[in-house]
């Protein structure tokens, strides 16, 4: 499907400024997520290499697991220590703002075909045939880059490359979407990085926080569906991605920073 692109107008010194806010869902001012910046010098670094930082720690040490909604604040996914794209996407953009780096929101669905395998049974009966999912468009060296490709952590993309090793061509499912599982875009290298588009079904277009995102679309669940996945369908969902993970054997935790031989 097209989706809709960045202007490759240069944005106003305003509109610059209005994407590194602070908003109720985007609360880096909040004390844990001021005291993880300063620890880590973020601000020390040049743009580029603060960029990759915080991309990085959302990727890396915030793992791939489901929280109890998607419109968390992101110091609530910083506590939980885990996220998908949304909650990642939260958290990553409240991150950049508070190191000074202007981003915004970009809203779409995605086929839960995506989700088969990370989700199963009645985890995938509830989840809605469309997704809500979204990445972040960043503002760096003048034009805009799309992150999306910090959902997965790296331990557990390493597991599915272990586990789908002789997969050639495009793969979809256990949460990513993908023309390649092999060498998928998701190093931060300044430019886009992705893991998940190929699911994509549906574009909203383009949003000036999360927050103005769920305000006009809502989460992905509501009624006895939204309360049986918070209370119960979430953990297991949790406990099966934490499996996979786990199945990732030694030798493949060598060489995660190695790119596999065609």
């Amino acid at each position: 499907m097209k989706i809709v692109e960045a202007s490759p107008l240069l944005p106003a010194d305003e509109s610059l400024a209005e994407w590194r806010l602070a908003t109720p869902l985007l609360d880096y001012q909040n004390h844990p997520i001021q005291q993880l910046i300063a620890q880590r010098g973020w601000m020390k670094l040049g743009e580029h290499e603060r960029i990759g930082a915080v991309y990085d720690f959302v990727r890396d040490e915030i793992a791939f697991g489901y929280n109890e909604s998607d419109d968390l604040p992101a110091s609530r996914v910083l506590a939980d220590g885990i996220g998908q794209c949304n909650t990642k996407g939260t958290l990553l953009m409240a991150l950049l703002r508070a190191v000074g780096v202007a981003c915004r929101f970009h809203g779409f669905t995605i086929s839960k075909r995506l989700q088969k395998g990370a989700i199963t049974g009645l985890a995938y009966w509830l989840a809605p045939s469309s997704i809500i999912h979204s990445w972040v468009e960043v503002w760096a060296t003048d034009r805009w880059v799309r992150l999306e490709g910090f959902i997965l952590d790296r331990a557990y993309l390493s597991a599915l490359q272990q586990r789908f090793i002789d997969h050639r061509g495009p793969f979809c499912g256990y949460g990513a979407a993908t023309p390649d599982l092999r060498r998928p875009a998701v190093e931060w290298r300044g430019t886009d990085t992705f893991i998940q588009r190929d699911g994509i079904n549906h574009d909203f277009g383009l949003f000036d926080s999360p927050d103005a995102f769920y305000a006009a679309h809502g989460a992905n669940l509501s009624g006895l569906k939204r309360w049986l996945y918070q209370r119960v369908v979430r953990h297991w969902m949790n406990r099966n991605v934490a499996d996979i993970r786990a199945q990732l054997r030694p030798v493949g935790a060598q060489s995660l920073h190695k790119r596999p031989r065609p």
